[in-house]
Protein backbone atom coordinates (compact mmCIF):
# COMPACT_ATOMS: atom_id res chain seq x y z
CA UNK A 1 0.00 0.00 0.00
CA UNK A 2 1.23 3.57 -0.61
CA UNK A 3 1.68 6.16 1.10
CA UNK A 4 -0.86 7.82 -0.10
CA UNK A 5 -3.10 5.20 -0.02
CA UNK A 6 -2.63 5.08 3.75
CA UNK A 7 -3.03 8.56 4.40
CA UNK A 8 -6.53 7.84 2.63
CA UNK A 9 -7.66 5.49 4.96
CA UNK A 10 -5.92 7.10 8.38
CA UNK A 11 -8.19 10.61 6.83
CA UNK A 12 -11.01 8.72 7.18
CA UNK A 13 -10.58 7.16 10.17
CA UNK A 14 -9.99 10.33 11.86
CA UNK A 15 -12.88 11.81 10.50
CA UNK A 16 -15.13 9.40 11.86
CA UNK A 17 -13.33 9.54 15.10
CA UNK A 18 -13.51 13.44 14.50
CA UNK A 19 -9.70 13.76 15.42
CA UNK A 20 -8.82 17.20 15.00
CA UNK A 21 -5.26 16.80 15.46
CA UNK A 22 -4.56 14.03 12.97
CA UNK A 23 -6.99 15.58 10.51
CA UNK A 24 -4.76 18.39 10.55
CA UNK A 25 -1.97 16.83 9.75
CA UNK A 26 -3.09 13.99 7.36
CA UNK A 27 -4.40 17.00 5.37
CA UNK A 28 -1.04 18.51 5.23
CA UNK A 29 0.66 14.90 4.06
CA UNK A 30 -1.84 14.72 1.15
CA UNK A 31 -1.37 18.15 0.05
CA UNK A 32 2.37 17.56 -0.15
CA UNK A 33 1.83 14.34 -2.05
CA UNK A 34 -0.83 16.12 -4.15
CA UNK A 35 2.09 18.82 -4.92
CA UNK A 36 4.67 16.77 -5.74
CA UNK A 37 2.80 14.92 -7.98
CA UNK A 38 1.55 17.67 -9.85
CA UNK A 39 4.94 19.24 -10.03
CA UNK A 40 6.36 20.42 -13.18
CA UNK A 41 8.15 17.57 -14.25
CA UNK A 42 6.74 14.97 -12.25
CA UNK A 43 5.19 11.99 -14.04
CA UNK A 44 1.86 12.08 -11.85
CA UNK A 45 3.74 9.34 -9.43
CA UNK A 46 6.14 9.79 -6.34
CA UNK A 47 8.59 6.99 -5.69
CA UNK A 48 9.07 5.57 -1.76
CA UNK A 49 12.27 7.33 -1.96
CA UNK A 50 10.08 10.83 -2.43
CA UNK A 51 7.66 9.81 -0.29
CA UNK A 52 10.59 9.98 2.45
CA UNK A 53 11.85 13.03 1.65
CA UNK A 54 8.74 14.81 1.56
CA UNK A 55 7.67 13.12 4.90
CA UNK A 56 11.12 14.60 6.24
CA UNK A 57 10.64 18.05 5.40
CA UNK A 58 7.48 18.31 6.37
CA UNK A 59 9.03 17.56 9.92
CA UNK A 60 11.64 19.36 9.60
CA UNK A 61 9.10 21.90 9.00
CA UNK A 62 7.38 21.71 11.68
CA UNK A 63 10.29 21.37 14.07
CA UNK A 64 11.20 25.15 12.79
CA UNK A 65 8.43 26.13 13.31
CA UNK A 66 8.27 24.66 16.95
CA UNK A 67 11.49 26.06 17.79
CA UNK A 68 10.75 29.82 16.94
CA UNK A 69 6.85 29.37 19.29
CA UNK A 70 8.65 28.17 21.91
CA UNK A 71 11.09 31.23 21.75
CA UNK A 72 7.94 33.13 21.87
CA UNK A 73 6.28 31.40 24.43
CA UNK A 74 3.57 30.34 22.24
CA UNK A 75 2.68 27.32 23.90
CA UNK A 76 -0.70 26.86 22.15
CA UNK A 77 0.99 26.80 18.84
CA UNK A 78 4.16 25.00 20.03
CA UNK A 79 1.49 22.35 21.09
CA UNK A 80 -0.03 21.58 17.83
CA UNK A 81 3.46 21.42 15.79
CA UNK A 82 4.29 18.55 18.35
CA UNK A 83 1.22 17.20 17.83
CA UNK A 84 1.68 17.20 14.08
CA UNK A 85 5.15 15.84 14.42
CA UNK A 86 4.31 12.95 16.06
CA UNK A 87 1.70 12.07 13.58
CA UNK A 88 3.64 12.68 10.64
CA UNK A 89 6.56 10.51 12.21
CA UNK A 90 4.84 7.79 12.29
CA UNK A 91 4.78 7.36 8.74
CA UNK A 92 8.61 7.93 8.51
CA UNK A 93 10.88 4.79 9.06
CA UNK A 94 12.13 3.84 12.50
CA UNK A 95 14.82 6.58 12.93
CA UNK A 96 18.58 5.57 14.71
CA UNK A 97 19.20 6.57 18.01
CA UNK A 98 22.42 9.09 18.01
CA UNK A 99 24.31 5.64 19.60
CA UNK A 100 23.36 3.81 17.03
CA UNK A 101 24.11 6.65 14.33
CA UNK A 102 27.65 6.85 15.97
CA UNK A 103 28.58 3.14 16.00
CA UNK A 104 27.85 3.57 11.99
CA UNK A 105 29.52 6.59 11.29
CA UNK A 106 32.67 5.31 13.34
CA UNK A 107 32.59 2.59 10.80
CA UNK A 108 32.21 4.52 7.80
CA UNK A 109 35.27 7.12 9.44
CA UNK A 110 37.60 4.11 9.59
CA UNK A 111 36.34 2.88 5.93
CA UNK A 112 37.33 6.18 4.25
CA UNK A 113 40.01 6.38 6.66
CA UNK A 114 39.54 10.11 7.49
CA UNK A 115 40.49 11.70 10.39
CA UNK A 116 40.81 15.66 9.89
CA UNK A 117 37.22 17.95 9.92
CA UNK A 118 38.59 18.60 5.97
CA UNK A 119 36.84 15.72 4.46
CA UNK A 120 33.79 16.12 6.99
CA UNK A 121 31.96 16.82 3.45
CA UNK A 122 33.35 13.02 2.36
CA UNK A 123 31.91 11.75 5.22
CA UNK A 124 28.40 13.29 4.79
CA UNK A 125 28.35 12.51 1.45
CA UNK A 126 28.31 8.46 1.93
CA UNK A 127 26.31 8.88 5.53
CA UNK A 128 23.46 11.01 3.75
CA UNK A 129 22.64 8.45 1.61
CA UNK A 130 23.34 5.36 4.09
CA UNK A 131 20.71 6.65 6.42
CA UNK A 132 18.15 8.28 3.83
CA UNK A 133 14.85 8.41 6.24
CA UNK A 134 16.48 6.99 9.03
CA UNK A 135 18.41 9.79 10.20
CA UNK A 136 17.79 13.56 10.03
CA UNK A 137 21.00 15.46 8.34
CA UNK A 138 21.25 18.23 11.22
CA UNK A 139 22.20 15.02 13.50
CA UNK A 140 24.53 13.14 10.86
CA UNK A 141 26.29 16.51 10.74
CA UNK A 142 27.10 17.18 14.55
CA UNK A 143 27.62 13.38 15.51
CA UNK A 144 30.59 13.68 12.60
CA UNK A 145 31.25 16.91 14.03
CA UNK A 146 32.08 15.15 17.27
CA UNK A 147 33.96 12.34 15.84
CA UNK A 148 36.28 14.39 13.78
CA UNK A 149 37.24 16.62 16.47
CA UNK A 150 38.90 13.87 18.31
Amino acid sequence: MSLEQKIMVDLKTAMFAKDEKSLRSLRAIKAAILLAKTAEGSNGEITSDEEIKLLQKLVKQRKDSLEIFQQQNRTDLAQKEIEEIEIIEKFLPQQLSVEELKEELVKIVAELGISSMADLGKVMGVASKKFAGKADGKTIATVVKELLSK
